[in-house]
């Protein structure tokens, strides 16, 4: 039973912007006495869109004790509900 929590709060999620994927590059050839070179410098971006959808504590069904001093780990966030968002940087030779 979770009254107080915050699990109804951020879930609303526009058609498709949770997935937004952006990917850039930059090609660099270099000639050399052998023929050309490309290196190419390549920076990918996953879910950019998104934001941290917290889900609700596992343990929140009692949150001190009956001395009245807190429970460890009592309320503590666990989990996201939503994909992290995600950077790569990649460099590819190409001869």
């Amino acid at each position: 039973m979770n009254l107080f929590g915050n699990n109804g709060r951020n879930t609303l999620v526009g058609p498709g912007l949770i997935n937004v994927d952006f990917s850039v590059f930059k090609n660099n050839y270099i000639e050399t006495s052998s023929g050309s070179l490309n290196i190419q410098f390549r920076a990918e971006f996953f879910n950019i869109m998104n934001h941290a959808n917290f889900q609700s504590p596992l343990n929140n069904s009692a949150l001190f004790n009956q001395d009245g001093s807190p429970i460890n780990g009592a309320g503590k966030i666990d989990a996201t509900a939503t994909p992290a968002r995600q950077i790569q940087l990649g460099l590819k030779v190409i001869w």
